[in-house]
């Protein structure tokens, strides 16, 4: 006897064959199972859906149904909760079913057969588990308002925002609620995220290193795209299991199979590295916390600069706020303070000075003390550009609507965008010139400049006893082109830590979540870029860098008392400048949400992107203009859409800016609402529109479209 069942298989939302589709078992099998199907002319995997629906679906041809290859047998199915996250991620990121259940599945799960299966669980169980490579480490007895946050996150059901100042020891906070938890439930699973792969190993260790003596190494597991396939799979199947009590993860962590899940952190949760930007386009962030609704599993969300919808969120019961809003604002350490913010004015600095005099001496002076500084520059390369003063001539892409960056380092004009890369001409390609020259800089440059600026200052024997006394000062640089070979990010944060290292210059990679003890100093060189951004969150962003780059400086008590955080500005009366000299979050949230309000931005509206890709601008722009003007006189089913589509504005579609990529032109158009409810019921019923529009001849020489719901980027 046959039997019907619905299986989601991994197809774009775009695709006419749909995701859902039905098959043929010898046996009953529930929702949730893992099975592999025939698809075409190959065999996928694929993941049971409402069974009971399927079969009582009278619209089945019999003759066109296939039946399916296998079972994962050892696979335990996927459970109710975990299902309704995928459906309701599809549902609210506009994606279909297959795609986000697909996807959030091990690599490795896709393509292995059932037989394979079977032979990695035999060899799996026949490893013996590992001993874990790190010290045990005792639990440090809780500062005051450490134990006041943990009290709290055991009385209440949540979800928290933990605002606590960077070394105010957030992580232990974590730690204690995990271990709480742990001991308080046999089978509890905790899930902590972090915004950025490489804050995980660090993270790891402190886990591994308290837990691990007490569940065993097998009981802490990591989920990040830096691990290989077969390291990804072994961890999800702990994970899934039951054996993992504790994952570690990036955003993908979200959607890892945790039966047992009841508390999930998210550290750093204002970190734009949570919104996906690809495929579902999701929020880890804000499924962490829908999550922890139908998992029943406390939430708790941690930042020193929280994101202004969080921080709007955490507001009092009585004015709609949703989250419970703890508080540490002391670091921990009994001389413990928070760096003092200095602003140098540029405009009284020499023309073009890169560095001021001011600063310079300060660095100087933290060398000679045997202390550490950090030189924080967003923007990696030697320059952004080169250019020719006689004819203009600007190394642009040839494939992109942007600037190839100079990269000294191995004499390269690299794109960031499409990778397209050429040797640095010997002349101007266009007039011959032979003295073309850099223009901006960016941190290579920076790391060699300073690097000559510091040349005739020796570093004191008592700054590490790797280097003799009188050693010339070691600059060193971190950033994407630097750590792109494996351990190479490990190799340079461990010469940091150990003291091999007087000034660290970087990017973003080194301005949040790491540990340094030693620094004394950090300096914003160029930060005045992001005040003046068409785009509204820049200021979010700019002052929750600069507050997390400050945050390095001062973690070991003894250097706190003086440590110092140096903004270089040409602007230093701005409002943002006076909040982050105070330390004053709350004050600079309050400004941009009164902002916000007025202007009818998010949090005090909802958006989406309807983004296209085609070979000219004026098909990209001209589908998403023929599906905004179809969506007027559309006839939709969905219930609620006239409704809906009065409380929607649809802006005419634009060029993206960045709007051509490796020689495809992008627009977008932009879709508003005060309601979320409104605009998730139009978006809804406009993904017909969309589709129809795309056979229309407006859509001819389109080449793909997609929905960003909640962009962070307009």
């Amino acid at each position: 006897m046959s039997h019907w069942i619905c299986v989601l298989v991994q197809t774009p939302a775009h695709a006419a064959l749909g995701s859902v589709l039905s098959y043929q078992s010898p046996t009953p099998l529930p929702p949730g199972t893992l099975v592999r199907v025939p698809l075409g002319t190959r065999e996928t995997l694929g993941v049971v859906w409402d069974a009971d629906a399927a079969q009582a679906s009278g619209e089945i041809d019999p003759g066109k149904v296939r039946a399916i290859a296998g079972v994962l047998e050892g696979v335990a199915p996927l459970n109710a909760s975990w299902q309704q996250l995928v459906t309701f991620s599809a549902q609210y990121y506009q994606r279909s079913l297959g795609e986000v259940a697909l996807a959030a599945l091990p690599p490795q799960l896709r393509d292995l057969s059932a037989a394979q299966l079977q032979r990695r669980f035999k060899r799996s169980k026949n490893q013996p588990a590992t001993a874990p490579d790190c010290a045990p480490s005792h639990a440090p007895e809780l500062t005051p308002e450490q134990a006041q946050v943990v009290a709290q996150i055991e009385a209440h059901s949540g979800p928290f925002l933990l605002f606590g100042a960077t070394g105010s020891g957030k992580t232990e906070v974590y730690l204690h609620a995990v271990a709480d938890l742990l001991a308080r439930e046999p089978q509890a699973q905790a899930l902590v995220m972090v915004p950025e792969i490489n804050l995980t190993p660090q993270l790891e260790a402190r886990f591994q290193a308290r837990f691990a003596p007490l569940y065993g190494a097998a009981a802490v597991v990591s989920l990040h795209s830096g691990m290989t396939n077969p390291q990804r799979l072994s961890s999800w199947l702990a994970a899934h299991s039951g054996a993992a009590r504790i994952v570690l993860g990036t955003r993908m962590a979200v959607f890892a199979s945790l039966p047992h899940l009841r508390l999930v952190v998210v550290d750093e949760e204002h970190d734009p590295s949570y919104k996906s930007g690809e495929g579902a386009r999701y929020s880890a962030r804000d499924l962490a916390v829908y999550r922890g609704h139908i998992d029943n599993a406390k939430v708790l969300l941690g930042s020193a600069t929280p994101s202004l919808e969080s921080w709007h969120q955490s507001r009092a019961p009585e004015q709609g706020g949703r989250y419970l809003r703890l508080h540490m604002p002391s670091r921990v350490g009994q001389d413990a303070a928070l760096p003092k913010v200095r602003l140098v004015d540029m405009t009284h600095q020499p023309r073009n000075a890169v560095f001021s005099t001011p600063l310079l001496a300060a660095i100087e002076q933290r060398i000679a003390r045997g202390e550490q500084c950090m030189v924080f520059l967003n923007r990696r390369g030697y320059a952004p550009v080169l250019h020719c003063p006689d004819c203009g001539w600007k190394s642009e892409c040839a494939h992109c609507s942007a600037y190839r960056v100079f990269h000294k380092i191995d004499r390269t004009l690299r794109c960031h965008h499409c990778g397209f890369t050429e040797r640095v001409p010997r002349s101007c390609p266009t007039c011959g010139n032979p003295d073309i020259a850099a223009l901006g800089r960016g941190t290579e440059r920076l790391e060699e400049h300073l690097a000559e600026l510091l040349a005739n200052v020796r570093r004191p024997h008592s700054a590490s006893a790797a280097f003799p006394d009188g050693e010339p000062v070691r600059v060193a640089r971190i950033d994407a082109d630097s750590t792109r070979h494996k351990g190479a990010l490990q190799a340079q944060l461990a010469a940091v830590h150990s003291g091999e290292v007087d000034v660290l210059v970087g990017t973003q990679m080194i301005a949040k979540g790491h540990d340094f003890r030693r620094i004394g100093l950090v300096a914003a060189v160029n930060p005045d870029g992001a005040l003046f951004s068409s785009d509204f969150r820049a200021p979010e962003r700019l002052f929750g860098l600069l507050l997390q780059a400050s945050g390095r400086a001062g973690r070991d008590a003894a250097l706190g008392v003086d440590a110092e955080m140096w903004i270089q500005t040409s602007q230093v009366t701005h409002s943002l400048y006076a909040a982050l000299k105070r330390h004053d979050y709350p004050a600079f949230a309050q400004q941009q949400l009164k902002d916000r309000a007025q202007a009818g931005l998010p949090p005090f509206s909802a958006q989406a992107l309807v983004r296209a890709e085609a070979r000219t601008q004026e098909v990209a722009q001209g589908f998403l203009n023929a599906a905004s003007a179809a969506a007027q006189h559309a006839d939709v089913a969905t219930p609620g859409w006239a409704d809906a589509l009065a409380q929607v504005t649809l802006y005419p579609a634009v060029p993206m800016s960045i709007q051509r990529i490796a020689n495809v032109e992008r627009a977008q158009m932009l879709v508003e609402s005060p309601s979320r409810a409104a605009l998730q019921r139009f978006m809804s019923g406009w993904q017909g529109v969309l589709h129809r529009s795309r056979q229309s001849p407006e859509g001819k020489g389109l080449i793909r479209w997609a929905i960003d719901v909640d962009p962070l980027a307009i």
